[in-house]
C-alpha cells in the first residue's frame, strides 16, 4: 500500500470509530507531514482523496473538515477510479453538486501574474487588438444621445445583432437578428437558457470531462447533473447519450459541439445532425456553448448543432470574449423556441449588457477587419500548439496520452491511471506554475489522473522552462506505469 494510501486509511478509520466526528478540523498539512514523516504532495494526495471520497471537504484558508455525510459514505461501497477512456463509461447521475470551492482553489491561481499560466481558461491579451476596439469605443461614447442609450432593452442594440447575423451568414447559416438576444458574455446566455428551459431539482445532461462552468451553474440552481462521456477525438458518446435519455428524466442538454472545453472534440457533422434528431426525437433542448467555434486551424468554420435545428429545440449561444474582447463581456444566444422566456429573464435579472460595449463591437465588427483578426490569431495558436505539443514529447514522462484539438487553445494530457495532477498542481504553484487538474471538470471529480493545459500564450522561454519544470514534477510522482499513445 502507498504512504498516502496509509494515511487515507488511517484518517479513514479514525472517522469510522468516531475519533474524528462531523464538523472535526483535520490536522493541517504541516502538522501532519510532521507526525507522520510524509511530503507534503503526500499529505495533499491523502486530503484530495479523502475529499473525493466525500469523507472531508475543504473550507477557504482554514482547512479540512470531516463531512457530515462521512459516517454514510463508509458505509457505501468505495468510489471507483475514474476510467481510462472517457467514452467507456456509460452515463450517470452525479451526487449532489459541491464542485465551485474545487474550482476557485485550483483556478484562482491562474490570475496571478507571477504565475505561468498553463492553467488559465483565457488566450494571452497580446492577440487581441484592444487598441483598435479602444478607438471605435471612445467614437461611440462620442455619439451616445438620449434615445440611444435604452434602446432594443433587454434583446441588445440592433446594430450588433445585425453583424452577429452576418456571422451566422458567413458561416452558411440564415439567422434573423430579431430574434437573437444579447447578453454580459456567453456565460450569462447559457445560465439564462437553462433557467428557462428547467426547475430546481431537474437533471440535466452535462459531458465528462466538461466545462466546470456547467457543474457550477447545476449547483447554484440546485439541478442534478447527468453526465455523458465523451471521447477526445471523436466528442460526446452518442450512444451513451440515446440510453441515458430512455432510461432518465432529462430535461435539458448543456453541450459543446465545436472544440469541447476540455478535450478539444468536435462531433463531425454528421454527429451535429443525429445529435439534434435524437434530441428531436425527445422533445429535449439542447443548450449548445458554442464560444471556440470560430477558433478552427482549418479552412471553413464548422457549423454548430443549430444549422440543423428544425423545431427550435437548440439555444446557440456564443461570445467575443474568447476570439475577440474579454474584458467586454458580450455574448448572445438564438434562442429558437424558447425567445420570449429568455427575454423575460434577462429584463428580469441584468436587463442589458453593456450598451457602450455593445456598440463598440458593432464598429468593429463593421469597420475593423475582424476577419482578418481571426487569421492571424488561428494562425498564432496552432503555432502555439504545435510548440507545446514538442515540449509535452520533450519533457513529460514517457506514454502520455494528449489531445490534437482542431481549434480552441486547449489539450488534454491524460497519465496513467494512479497518477494524481492534484498533487501535481499544488507542486506546480509551488514553482509558479498552473495547470488545471481534470477533477474540476468532473461532478464526480474524477479525471484526476489528467490535466488540461492552455496553449494561448505566445511560447517564450519562460514556457518552455515551466513544461521543463513541470515534466520534471511529473516524473518525480512514483510508480509511473508508461501507457500507448492515445492518438
Amino acid at each position: 500500500m502507498k504512504r498516502y494510501e496509509q494515511l487515507v486509511e488511517l484518517l479513514a478509520t479514525d472517522i469510522r470509530n468516531g475519533r474524528l466526528s462531523p464538523g472535526t478540523r483535520l490536522p493541517s498539512i504541516r502538522t501532519i507531514t510532521a507526525q507522520h514523516g510524509l511530503s507534503a504532495s503526500t499529505a495533499f494526495k491523502a486530503y484530495y482523496r479523502l475529499e473525493e471520497k466525500g469523507l472531508v471537504r475543504a473550507r477557504p484558508r482554514s482547512g479540512y473538515y470531516v463531512t457530515a455525510s462521512a459516517m454514510q459514505q463508509l458505509a457505501a461501497p468505495a468510489l471507483g477510479a475514474a476510467p481510462g477512456k472517457a467514452s467507456s463509461a456509460p452515463a450517470r447521475v452525479a451526487p449532489r453538486l459541491d464542485i465551485s470551492e474545487l474550482v476557485f482553489a485550483v483556478l484562482g491561481a491562474a490570475q496571478d501574474p507571477g504565475i505561468v499560466p498553463l492553467g488559465s481558461a483565457f488566450p494571452a491579451p497580446e492577440l487581441f487588438p484592444l487598441q483598435r476596439l479602444g478607438k471605435s469605443l471612445a467614437r461611440v461614447a462620442r455619439q451616445l444621445h438620449g434615445p440611444d442609450t435604452v434602446a432594443s432593452l433587454p434583446q441588445g442594440h440592433l446594430a450588433l445583432r445585425q453583424q452577429i447575423a452576418l456571422r451566422y451568414l458567413g458561416m452558411g447559416m440564415a439567422q434573423s437578428a430579431q430574434e437573437l438576444v444579447v447578453t454580459n458574455g456567453a456565460l450569462e446566455a447559457l445560465n439564462l437558457c437553462l433557467t428557462a428551459v428547467a426547475q430546481p431539482g431537474d437533471l440535466i445532461a452535462i459531458e465528462s470531462p466538461g466545462f466546470y462552468a456547467s457543474l457550477q451553474a447545476l449547483e447554484r440552481l440546485k439541478m442534478k447533473a447527468l453526465e455523458i462521456p465523451v471521447h477526445p477525438q471523436d466528442g460526446l458518446d452518442l450512444a451513451a447519450l440515446d440510453q441515458a435519455l430512455k432510461r432518465h428524466p432529462v430535461k435539458a442538454c448543456w453541450f459543446m459541439t465545436s472544440f469541447q472545453n476540455p478535450l478539444g472534440a468536435s462531433l463531425s457533422l454528421e454527429k451535429k445532425q443525429a445529435l439534434v434528431a435524437l434530441l428531436a426525437s425527445h422533445e429535449v433542448p439542447l443548450i449548445e456553448d458554442d464560444v471556440y467555434g470560430e477558433l478552427y486551424f482549418g479552412s471553413r468554420c464548422p457549423l454548430p448543432a443549430k444549422a440543423f435545428d428544425r423545431k427550435g429545440l437548440v439555444m446557440h449561444c456564443s461570445s467575443f470574449s474568447k476570439t475577440l474582447a474579454p474584458a467586454y463581456r458580450v455574448g448572445w444566444v438564438a434562442p429558437g423556441r424558447f425567445g420570449a422566456q429568455i427575454e423575460r429573464l434577462k429584463l428580469m435579472t441584468t436587463l442589458s449588457a453593456s450598451l457602450p460595449a455593445q456598440l463598440a463591437l458593432a464598429d468593429y465588427l463593421q469597420h475593423g477587419g475582424y476577419d482578418k483578426h481571426l487569421r492571424k490569431l488561428r494562425h498564432a495558436l496552432e503555432s502555439q500548439l504545435s510548440s507545446l505539443l514538442a515540449a509535452i514529447a520533450r519533457h513529460f514522462p514517457p506514454g502520455v496520452r494528449v489531445s490534437r484539438p482542431l481549434g480552441s487553445y486547449f489539450v488534454w494530457v491524460e497519465f496513467a491511471q494512479g497518477f494524481d495532477t492534484l498533487a501535481l498542481h499544488q507542486a506546480a504553484l509551488e514553482h509558479n506554475i498552473s495547470v488545471a487538474p481534470g477533477p474540476v471538470f468532473s461532478a464526480r471529480r474524477h479525471f484526476r489522473h489528467c490535466l488540461r493545459l492552455n496553449y494561448g500564450h505566445p511560447w517564450s522561454e519562460r514556457f518552455e522552462a515551466a513544461m521543463q519544470t513541470l515534466g520534471r514534477l511529473a516524473r518525480q510522482q512514483s510508480p509511473y506505469a508508461a501507457v500507448a499513445p492515445r492518438i
